[in-house]
């Protein structure tokens, strides 16, 4: 997908950079605080509302058209795969992960994006140093998986569905690469938020039904809002403008950072236990995110240098 985002503003760079780490390292844990009270599923809905209230009100104030055509929907609903399955199977996962764990495993979307681009995309099989780096990182995963074993068969659910809810994000990413659109970024979320909001409407119906307002905690309410307003919005439009301002790898390095932060923040923010298996886990992984970015180009710059006689 071909996105147009205006480039006149180069020293917002940093800055949105910046707030991309920072929301997408913050999100695990407002995942966790907003479930807390609330359903997962409402929970969820509210922040899709809050999103899509925002975002159209954008559209209308800066006269930035939604287009409606083939392509366009075809956008939006491969959009929405990732959005709805990534966002809602995280909201349950939430309730057996804690939120570093949840955002490590997160970090393994790349690399299951670039599986899944072999296959639905025909791109290059992996070579040498990217099939070293997914074993470094499913090496990790295991790891971590086998610490959460360990901690209770409930953290098993939480492994299931979060792992499925990378797939489907991943798989999400991969799908859009194939519908040919020119597209202004906030357009192409406000038209998957209207695709998929309707989707979450029908999951609550579905799964819960009921509006316990009295039961809402004021910290679940606080972090939906937190989640609705830059998790859903601000978060996607800061992402897609350092995509058209930054090279592919410097932006790859996003999934590098934010893991680190989100376990730092789930410990000092919410008493997440940091096991010594975690954090080997997350070094196994990190690890391989970092030679799955990088790998090839250190490879062939080693390859290239001259070695020097002795």
């Amino acid at each position: 997908m071909a996105m147009q985002v205006s480039a006149t503003l180069p020293k917002l760079v940093p800055f949105a950079f910046l707030s991309v780490v920072l929301i997408w390292s913050t999100t695990p844990l407002g995942i966790v605080w907003s479930s807390e009270s609330v359903h997962p599923t409402m929970a969820v809905l509210l922040r899709m509302l809050i999103a899509l209230s925002l975002g159209c009100l954008i559209l209308l104030t800066a006269r930035i058209r939604l287009p409606w055509s083939k392509a366009a929907i075809k956008l939006y609903s491969v959009s929405s795969i990732g959005i709805v399955g990534g966002m809602l199977l995280s909201y349950f996962a939430a309730r057996y992960l804690a939120s570093g764990t949840m955002s490590l495993i997160f970090g393994l979307s790349p690399l299951i994006s670039g599986l899944l681009a072999q296959k639905l995309l025909g791109e290059d099989k992996f070579g040498p140093m990217k099939l070293l780096a997914l074993a470094l990182a499913f090496i990790g995963l295991g790891i971590v998986c086998s610490s959460k074993l360990s901690l209770s068969s409930a953290s098993w659910v939480g492994l299931l569905l979060i792992l499925t809810a990378v797939f489907l994000f991943s798989l999400s990413g991969v799908l859009i690469k194939t519908v040919k659109i020119n597209i202004h970024p906030i357009a192409s979320t406000v038209g998957a938020l209207l695709f998929s909001t309707p989707q979450f409407m029908l999951a609550w119906l579905l799964f819960d039904g009921s509006l316990p307002i009295d039961t809402w905690q004021e910290r679940s309410l606080w972090s939906i809002l937190y989640l609705g307003v830059f998790g859903s919005l601000i978060g996607f439009i800061a992402y897609f403008y350092i995509l058209q301002n930054l090279k592919a790898s410097t932006v790859a390095l996003v999934t590098l950072i934010t893991p680190v932060f989100a376990m730092m923040l789930g410990t000092q923010l919410n008493n997440e236990q940091v096991t010594t298996a975690l954090i080997i886990g997350a070094a196994f992984v990190i690890l391989g995110l970092g030679l799955y970015q990088f790998g090839d180009k250190i490879y062939s710059f080693a390859k290239q240098r001259p070695i020097k006689p002795r």
